[in-house]
């Protein structure tokens, strides 16, 4: 039975995290997507850091029992999977995979905090690009010279790995730019408080004292 109840901890819904978000239970939240995105939308109380940023010695649990479960998320998940084997690597232990990431959560008409920066998503970003450069590459080949058709072949085989692998390195370039790493953007700091004050802890996005 123990080991049924940590295979069904390796993932959860956002409406079960909900839930457990409005009873109050002591958890704590990952959100590995970039600054950009995280100001965007977020879960309240998610701790922000970046997958390219993420030292799993420095992921620090807000109980010191290290009991509570850590949910991670991303967008749509796959970054936050890979944050997970990052973690579980390194030893960190009650990694829980938040199914569909933030886009399933906003699906779910699930309220969101948003910070004082505004940026296109990522894979809209990654849209984008592709989009110009298939576009242009596929034009200059009509007009110009037909050589020019390599730029579609790539960006077309570029999708197909981050198909085949679930790994963009576009996405990956587009999120060290300086518009996705806004150090305006609302983050809850790595002390695990919200505006980098220690004394004021976040459970589930709850604050444990209704009066602050």
């Amino acid at each position: 039975m123990k080991q049924r109840q940590e295979q069904r901890e390796m993932k959860i819904r956002p409406g079960e995290l909900r839930g457990r978000l409005l009873a109050g239970k002591r958890c704590e939240m990952l959100d590995v997507r970039t600054p950009g995105e995280f100001s965007d939308g977020h879960v309240g109380g998610a701790l922000n850091v970046p997958l390219d940023e993420l030292d799993p010695a420095s992921v620090r649990k807000l109980d010191g029992d290290g009991e509570a479960p850590l949910y991670v998320l991303c967008q749509f998940g796959g970054r936050a999977a890979r944050a997970i084997q990052r973690l579980q690597e390194a030893g960190v232990s009650g990694c829980v995979l938040v199914e569909g990431g933030m886009q399933a959560w906003v699906e779910a008409g699930f309220p969101v905090e948003q910070g004082n920066v505004r940026v296109i998503p990522l894979i809209r970003q990654v849209q984008l690009v592709i989009g110009l450069v298939s576009g242009t590459g596929s034009l200059l080949a009509l007009t110009v010279n037909p050589w020019f058709a390599v730029l579609p072949l790539i960006t077309g085989a570029g999708l197909l790995v981050a198909g085949l692998t679930g790994t963009c390195g576009l996405a990956l370039l587009l999120a060290k730019m300086p518009w996705n790493r806004s150090g305006t953007a609302s983050r809850v700091s790595e002390t695990g408080t919200p505006g980098g004050n220690p004394s004021n802890p976040v459970v589930c996005g709850i604050h444990p004292n209704p009066k602050l």
